[in-house]
Order: structure tokens, then C-alpha cells, then sequence
């Protein structure tokens, strides 16, 4: 049955027969929850523009935690991750149309909230503006390059994180 079970995961076509042959869905087959599953995570990194017209570093925002042992029963910020992984994927979508039209897609205006609210902590420090950029890493496979993605023109600081991404109603909205 163990045999059974874990051939039956197994994306090649051959190993098809066993479930065929299943009729009464004995053989667990958790293909379903994931067809075709995540192969990259996405990294999102960041730069400021600061008053004297300095670059920063680039600085990665961390959306992806290390693992732990009780995450297997109990992974809340899993959602946070998840999230980020949909966004870039939607932004990326329509990158071939441009960056008008991407920066009117709502993943991009989520996304540009999200990293204005880290931003936002070193306002303090003179930060006139921002850049972000979308970079896909293999994970824990290191022989794979990082390739960036995306990279979004400069943003500039000032009210546009609250009042134009929050709150619908200063633009208009519902």
C-alpha cells in the first residue's frame, strides 16, 4: 500500500495505471492541492532615493520565514508568503503590456502598499522615493542564478501609500 501510495504521486503519465485501476479511491493522491507546484520563490527587493539624491542599497524585504518543527500543524504567516508568491505572479502576468498598464493592475498598487509601509520606517532618514524590484530565486537550490523579473519605475514618497492604495474612498472608490 506504501508502494502504491507513493508511485501514485508521481507526475509521470506511466504511473497512471494504479490509479486508474483504483476504483473505490483507496490510494491518496495529493496532486490535487498542488497540480503543479511552486518551482521558484520570488524575493522582493527594494532601494531608496534620498533628498541629496543618493541611491541606497538594494534591501530585500523578507517575505519568506525559515521553517520550523511545530509549522507542521500550526504555519499562520504562511498566508503572508503565500500572498507575496500570488501578487508578483499577477504583476508578472501583464508585464509584457507594459508599465502603464501594470501600474494600474491592483496587485501592483497591493504590492507598492505593502512595500511602502516598510519604506516608510526610514522616511525619517530623508527617503524622497523608492524602487522596487522582483527577483525569482530556486530556493535552496544554489546552482540556479537569482533572474530579476521586474524592476518598477521610481515611486515617490508622500501620502500615495495611505490615501491612494489603503483607502479607496480618497480615490474615488466605493
Amino acid at each position: 500500500m506504501l508502494v502504491c501510495t507513493v508511485a501514485n504521486q508521481h507526475p509521470s503519465s506511466a504511473f497512471n495505471r494504479l490509479q486508474r485501476k483504483d476504483t473505490l479511491s483507496l490510494l491518496p493522491n495529493w496532486r490535487f492541492f498542488a497540480p503543479t507546484p511552486a518551482m521558484y520563490d520570488y524575493h522582493l527587493l527594494y532601494r531608496t532615493l534620498g533628498q541629496d539624491s543618493s541611491t541606497s542599497p538594494w534591501r530585500e524585504l523578507e517575505a519568506i520565514t525559515g521553517r520550523r518543527f511545530t509549522q507542521i500543524v500550526w504555519f499562520p504567516t504562511r498566508r503572508q508568503e503565500k500572498a507575496v508568491f500570488d501578487v508578483c505572479s499577477e504583476i508578472l502576468r501583464h508585464v509584457d503590456k507594459g508599465f502603464e498598464f501594470v501600474v494600474n493592475v491592483p496587485a501592483y498598487r497591493a504590492l507598492l502598499a505593502y512595500i511602502g509601509t516598510h519604506v516608510e520606517a526610514d522616511r525619517a532618514s530623508g527617503v524622497k522615493g523608492f524602487q522596487f524590484t522582483l527577483v525569482r530565486g530556486a530556493g535552496y537550490d544554489t546552482t540556479e542564478e537569482p533572474k530579476t523579473l521586474f524592476i518598477s519605475p521610481y515611486v515617490p514618497m508622500g501620502s500615495f501609500v495611505r490615501e491612494t492604495v489603503c483607502n479607496p474612498l480618497k480615490r474615488g472608490g466605493v
